[in-house]
């Protein structure tokens, strides 16, 4: 995917009361000192049952009973009037959550807000993305997570792709950058998402989209404002040795980079369907069609694919996918996690 130039959507369900970790009431209320004092006295004596008081029941249930993770959540909740508030959208779930923080006991509340955070960069990023534009997306989350180099821990997932669009590796990926943009702007208007976050989230819903797995991303990600040194990226005519070593260099097993090469099979390399993210990229490298002469099967892939295919410690794994597609969504959902946390600088409060 470098070597050129989870959640599914909910679906509309009936809006019913949200069910948080501690359970609320359906509705806002002003209950009398008698409706309240029990609770207080029971969980907090230093509670007075005076003022406008959110009635709560008496039972504490931990965030884990309740929810399993956001997505589960309850998609609205009453007003005293009876009218529903939603929070479908990751802007409203993110300020609702934000607004409700005493509900949540304070270990749960930066993985609650975490999650938060994933589902409106998540949201945002389906609103913009098709299956035509998927593989340019995830070139670019490849490539700015590509440069990452073990030995002076330089490079990695940091957003520096956006002050190397001009290197010729890169052409093209300004066009990924602009769909990207316009959702960005919309996460910003609640915080200000890393872009080193949502280019990784991108890549995961890219693959998603096209029918692949659900990667779990994390978020928390700090961008630098800066490029990377040049040169780091594989290059697509390096041999098989070569690859192993480019990637040995960036922490990864001849396994991994195996696993990461069927990001290839998105796109117009000519490996099965381009919209489609499944195992047909392992089928053809092991049909070798490249190796006809006079025939347009000949263009398939690139140099570095080929070389895959003709290695014996790559084609073990090849074959394995190629029988086995489970186990390639297995162990690429795997790979491109590290791939995406590599070089990463972290927030304090990472999930």
């Amino acid at each position: 995917m470098w070597m050129t130039s989870s959640l599914p959507l909910l679906p509309n369900q009936q809006q019913h009361p949200l069910q948080l970790p501690y359970s609320v009431s359906h509705a806002f209320s002003f209950p009398s000192p008698s409706t309240t004092s029990g609770f207080a006295a029971r969980h907090n004596p230093s509670l007075t049952p005076h003022g406008p008081r959110l009635q709560l029941e008496n039972i504490y249930q931990h965030p884990s009973d309740s929810i399993s993770s956001l997505h589960h959540m309850a998609r609205c909740y009453e007003n005293s009037d009876g009218s529903c508030y939603s929070t479908s959208s990751g802007r409203r779930m993110l300020l609702f959550m934000s607004s409700t923080s005493f509900l949540f006991p304070p270990h749960a509340l930066p993985e609650t807000l975490h999650a938060a955070k994933l589902s409106t960069i998540q949201n945002s990023l389906r609103a913009v993305l098709s299956k035509a534009k998927a593989a340019g997306v995830l070139r670019m989350a490849f490539h700015d997570a590509g440069t990452y180099d073990t030995e002076d821990h330089s490079g990695g997932m940091n957003g520096s792709i956006l002050y190397e669009l001009d290197r010729p590796e890169n052409v093209g990926l300004s066009k990924s950058l602009k769909i990207l943009e316009k959702a960005k702007r919309e996460v910003d208007e609640i915080y200000q998402a890393s872009w080193a976050d949502f280019i990784a989230v991108a890549g995961a819903e890219a693959v998603f989209l096209c029918g692949g797995p659900a990667i779990p991303v994390k978020v928390g990600r700090l961008d630098v404002r800066k490029p990377d040194p040049v040169g780091k990226l594989p290059q697509e005519t390096l041999d098989a040795v070569g690859l192993k070593s480019c990637f040995q260099r960036k922490g990864f097993s001849t396994q991994e980079l195996v696993a990461l090469s069927g990001a290839h099979t998105l796109g117009s390399k000519g490996f099965g369907n381009p919209n489609v993210f499944d195992n047909a990229y392992y089928k053809i490298l092991l049909e070798k069609p490249w190796s006809t002469s006079g025939s347009m099967s000949s263009m398939i892939g690139l140099p570095s694919d080929h070389a895959l295919a003709e290695d014996d410690e790559c084609l073990r794994w090849i074959k394995v996918y190629a029988a086995d597609q489970v186990k390639f969504f297995d162990d690429f959902s795997s790979a491109y996690v590290k791939l995406v946390d590599s070089g990463a600088v972290w927030r304090n409060d990472k999930v």
